[in-house]
């Protein structure tokens, strides 16, 4: 479902558009069979509500089983509506517009809307945050009825009489869409997303046009589910697990001792008088104020190229893997550090009780994959150069700075200010630190 595309869902096709052949339908019940024979009078559309009857006879046997093979060759959700409405209207459906809204499981997104336009032949693709669910354009949309369950709904903007019973269609009405006809898109799981259809030709929709239409979003629905389940996978992976960890898992990298060797950079960072704050407030707002000290640490690190491994209470391990380039990866991870620091600054100016805390960063050599029992296990790096990263943010509270950077790190970065040597908790050798000027 789109952020604008919920309202404006389904706007139709060209007064110009092709005349359709006929297809039949059979008794209730029944499937949409073709007409094979060339020619049937036509209907007009009339206020009395007789349906117009197409000309020819409509084979859409191919669509239908070009759609039940998964529609080859696509790979994308976008570009199978693009040759989707392209095979409609080789086979003389007159749309104008198509659109497909699917809800899937995000944090932050409620779903997204696919829009194709006959005048620019391409699929537009929109997502709605969760706060759409509450607007005044999502709430009067004739979409939201097939959302809520209700059925398909249609709208002959052609009649006079035709009701207007949601803002949009006067919207409609203006641009000459004639006919709107939206369907439910039932996955198998019980979820209902939906499609629609509109044309601008004169007459609307023939009866057996709809009856084309609905066995098309049969097909669909199917399909539709396979590449939202997809699109599920990948959401909840990169929510839980990071971006690139997440495609690790999904490329088969699930079996306890999974893994590989490789040089990172290693952050850490850790919440300063958490016990404390803790108890001096409720659990919904301790917790909220994790959230707001996660989202200002970790965010630069996500919009620096690094990936954030793990939550630990009041602390998070994260990397920044290195490809070839030492120095690039170390100065990602230093600007991230600034970056969270500004960050923190900002909302230190609003805050009654400031929030302080350390980041440690180390580079060195970890394994990155799967560790825990067989049947729960986590993919993490491990190796001493990630415990060592823990140890040396440690040393921000007692060496009273913010940031303390491992010699490795610090050769790459210019303005770095020795701490001296110190040796760490369950580490044999005094490592060189630093900290920024």
């Amino acid at each position: 479902m789109g952020l604008a595309a919920l309202q404006r869902a389904g706007r139709g096709g060209r007064p110009d558009g092709p005349r359709l052949c006929r297809r039949v339908l059979q008794p209730p019940g029944g499937e949409v069979a073709v007409e094979r024979r060339a020619r049937a009078p036509a209907a007009r559309l009339g206020s009395a509500g007789v349906e117009p009857v197409a000309h020819e006879a409509l084979s859409l046997g191919p669509v239908i089983d070009w759609l039940v093979a998964g529609a080859p060759p696509a790979r994308l959700p976008q570009e199978v509506l693009l040759e989707l409405c392209r095979r409609l209207r080789a086979a003389g459906l007159p749309l104008y517009r198509v659109a497909v809204f699917v809800r899937t499981l995000h944090p932050n997104v409620l779903g997204r809307g696919f829009i194709w336009h006959e005048t620019t032949d391409k699929v537009e693709i929109t997502e709605a945050a969760y706060d759409f669910l509450q607007s005044d354009q999502y709430l009067q949309s004739p979409i939201r009825t097939i959302f809520t369950g209700q059925g398909e709904l249609r709208r002959r903007l052609a009649e006079p009489a035709c009701p207007m019973d949601f803002p949009i269609l006067q919207d409609f009405r203006n641009e000459g869409v004639t006919d709107f006809l939206g369907l439910p898109l039932p996955f198998v799981s019980g979820e209902v997303h939906a499609a629609s259809f509109a044309t601008r030709r004169a007459e609307g929709f023939t009866a057996h046009e709809l009856a084309a239409l609905r066995e098309v979003a049969r097909p669909l629905a199917r399909l539709a589910e396979i590449y939202a389940l997809m699109r599920k996978s990948r959401n909840i992976l990169e929510a839980y697990l990071g971006r690139q960890t997440g495609e690790k898992v999904l490329e088969g990298h699930i079996r306890r001792g999974d893994g590989e060797e490789i040089h990172a950079v290693i952050w850490f960072c850790d919440l300063r008088d958490s016990t404390m704050l803790a108890d001096s407030m409720s659990r919904a707002e301790f917790l909220q104020l994790l959230n707001e000290f996660f989202e200002c640490a970790l965010s630069p690190v996500l919009a620096r190229g690094g990936e954030v491994l793990r939550f630990i209470g009041d602390a998070a391990l994260a990397i920044f893997p290195v490809d070839g380039n030492e120095a690039e990866a170390c100065r990602r991870a230093v600007q991230a550090a600034q970056d969270a620091r500004g960050c923190m600054d900002a909302a230190n100016a609003s805050r009654e009780r400031p929030l302080a805390f350390g980041i440690g960063l180390h580079m060195g050599d970890v394994l990155y994959g799967n560790i825990g029992t067989p049947t729960r296990i986590e993919f993490t790096v491990i190796g001493a150069a990630a415990n060592e990263a823990a140890r040396i943010e440690a040393l921000c509270k007692t060496l009273g700075v913010p940031l303390i950077l491992s010699a490795p790190v610090a050769r790459h970065v210019p303005g770095c200010r020795p701490l001296g040597r110190h040796r760490l908790r369950g580490v044999g050798e005094a490592l060189e630190l630093f900290t920024l000027e």
